[in-house]
């Protein structure tokens, strides 16, 4: 396939040429559309993402719906984790929650590594995926050392990470094996999507805007560079993001990542003299304007596209997942009008 004969995501995050900006949303796979609640009933979400016809099945929801330029494959960030026997669950209304916190060197050892065996269902997901989407490219996603680190120290989702900081500033040599460990898995977790068919892959840390730069440099970076540095020969854009990360841009530009994600909190335009030159920038409206009368999302919208010029690469994007209250009307509405301006 030419470049030009390439899809405009991949041409965008290789900072390409692009005949409009291309558009894809966090948490499309479901939250906001009423046929992705009619199959996922009674169905827990962890089960949900062992499931490969209804993996499919929710993938293409939004890609039919929207018609956005990739999918991003239905899973969870724990799901490796629940893989190798960490007893977790993922609660409604709470997040995921870990039965046994792990909070010393003892209990490391439950984090074996991730091995493709212990994941047949991702493979045959993503290989009946890519039949589906045709020249529509699938991303990958895995979570992030310093994200999955603060579920399973924390025992679930924090405010404050207490316990996560407490390991990473008094236990360095601990903390440095369990991020090390986690590390692993996810670049196995990352490879068994790509072997499969996955066409680029996104690293979500969700936390880490809770870390400052000397510590992120310190204690973060290392592991993050890490799975970046051993994707890098499989020949598919890698994208980072975190949320809250607006003092971490550069950071996370130097990890070694193609594209870095910007939440919504920092303008792209801003943005772009964060990021070490070399990278394409993904984002950034705030998804709670999409409950906001559609003139509001509009100028909002054409903002973000505006500053996204004065990146190298623009894929617009919210600045975070999709809102359950969206509704999907307006993300088609969103949709078509990031192509339509964006081609003029």
């Amino acid at each position: 396939m030419s470049e030009a004969e390439e899809p405009v995501f991949l041409r965008a995050c290789r900072r390409q040429p692009v005949p409009r900006t291309p558009v894809w949303y966090m948490r499309q796979a479901g939250r906001s559309l009423p046929e992705y609640h009619k199959v996922r009933a009674g169905i827990p979400m962890l089960e949900a993402c062992t499931l490969p016809e209804l993996i499919v099945e929710i993938t293409m929801q939004p890609v039919r719906r929207y018609g956005t330029d990739a999918a991003i494959f239905f899973s969870d960030i724990m799901v490796p984790l629940k893989a190798i026997g960490i007893d977790l669950d993922i609660k409604p209304g709470v997040g995921p929650v870990i039965a046994d916190p792990i909070r010393n060197a003892a209990a490391l050892q439950r984090l074996r590594p991730l091995e493709p065996g212990d994941v047949p269902y991702v493979t045959e997901a993503v290989g009946g995926l890519v039949r589906e989407l045709g020249d529509t490219p699938l991303i990958g996603f895995g979570g992030a050392p310093f994200t999955l680190a603060s579920y399973l120290i924390e025992g679930g989702p924090s405010k404050n990470h207490d316990h996560t900081k407490a390991m990473m500033y008094g236990a360095p040599d601990l903390w440095n094996e369990l991020m090390g460990r986690l590390a692993g898995i996810t670049i196995e977790w990352l490879k068994v999507q790509v072997a499969a068919g996955a066409r680029a892959i996104q690293l979500f840390d969700s936390w880490v805007g809770a870390v400052a730069p000397e510590d992120y440099r310190r204690s973060v970076l290392p592991h993050t560079s890490r799975i970046f540095d051993a994707l890098e020969g499989l020949g598919v854009p890698r994208i980072h993001f975190g949320v809250g990360t607006g003092e971490l841009l550069g950071l996370m530009g130097e990890a070694g990542a193609d594209v870095v994600g910007v939440d919504w909190r920092v303008p792209l335009d801003e943005a772009a003299g964060r990021v070490p030159f070399g990278k394409a920038l993904q984002g950034n409206l705030d998804p709670a304007i999409l409950l906001a009368p559609w003139e509001v999302v509009e100028e909002r919208a054409l903002d973000v596209l505006r500053r996204g010029r004065t990146a190298e690469g623009h894929i617009f994007n919210l600045g975070h997942g999709v809102l359950p209250a969206t509704d999907p009307d307006v993300l088609a509405r969103l949709t078509d009008l990031i192509h339509t301006e964006s081609a003029r």
